[in-house]
């Protein structure tokens, strides 16, 4: 997959429009919809998106993301994607109508020859473009037009704002069968105190990104590109003064220098809160238990 970060002629191409974070279950269907009419009639595709949530430009506040950009784009490439345009969300765009933005952009760059959106799909000043204007415009724009009706999972709509939900209060295995993938982070495994070490279990320790969903502290059944393991996110109140929360991952039958390396971790469940225990030894019994549930 080719990624771009500002608009290039590229016609006759089959697109699918939307900010896609997290690329949950309604996302992928949004996007195999434009791949696969794309590879029915011997084109591309392509998924036109926005670096940042438009939100982070309406309100100057950005909602905490499912997955970083990064991820993101894997997640589009995994689906077959041929292209990604990922934009400037800016005065320029937000302030065109949806007709303008249709033949400004759209039309003048990519011809498309389908475009695929969720069934909530809005673009254009004051949301001005929906479905509906999409639905409607098709033999004017000569493209063919998919609207994507909601994906449920346990009769509840799949969407960001609920899966972020979820991940905020814990329900991981929930909030994993919507996204269809594991949430994950990534990051460089830094130094900490070595307490593990001294508890029998060592740890690599990952910086929690700022701009992802914030999960409660507790500690967690993870997967590696090493191996499984568990995993506390917290501030380890009961060997710790410091306030800095920390992802430290005990990765299980591993003891290798893993410093400098990028770790993704994978949240599969929660197991329990974080607590504070009355000694390290209670610490220690409790952290073999939490091994032996997994």
């Amino acid at each position: 997959m080719q990624v771009f970060d500002k608009l290039i002629e590229n016609k006759g191409l089959a697109i699918a429009l939307g900010y896609f974070d997290g690329v949950h279950l309604g996302h992928q269907t949004v996007i195999k919809s434009a791949v696969e009419y794309a590879k029915a009639n011997n084109t591309k595709s392509a998924v036109i998106t926005f670096k940042d949530h438009p939100c982070c430009y309406f309100y100057g506040v950005c909602p905490k993301y499912i997955l970083s950009r990064d991820d993101r784009e894997k997640r589009i490439a995994d689906l077959g994607v041929d292209y990604l345009f990922e934009l400037d969300f800016d005065e320029k765009l937000c302030s065109l109508s949806a007709t303008e933005y249709m033949e400004r952009i759209l039309v003048k760059y990519f011809a498309p020859i389908s475009i695929s959106t969720g069934f909530n799909h809005s673009f254009g000043a004051n949301k001005s473009g929906n479905v509906e204007f999409l639905r409607e415009n098709q033999t004017k724009y000569n493209y063919k037009y998919f609207e994507i009706p909601p994906q449920q999972y346990e009769n509840e709509l799949v969407s960001s704002t609920s899966i972020r939900t979820l991940l905020h209060n814990g329900e991981i295995e929930k909030a994993n069968n919507m996204l269809g993938k594991n949430f994950e982070i990534s990051g460089f495994v830094v130094e900490g105190q070595k307490l593990g070490r001294t508890l029998g279990f060592r740890t690599a320790n990952v910086e929690y990104p700022t701009e992802l969903v914030d999960i409660p502290f507790g500690v967690y059944k993870v997967e590696t590109q090493f191996g499984k393991g568990i995993a506390n996110f917290g501030i380890r109140p009961t060997v710790s003064n410091h306030n800095k929360a920390i992802l430290e991952t005990h990765i299980l039958d591993f003891d290798k220098d893993i410093y400098g390396e990028v770790l993704t971790v994978k949240f599969l469940k929660m197991i329990r809160p974080e607590q504070k225990f009355n000694s390290v030894d209670e610490l220690k019994v409790q952290i073999s238990r939490d091994i032996g549930s997994i």
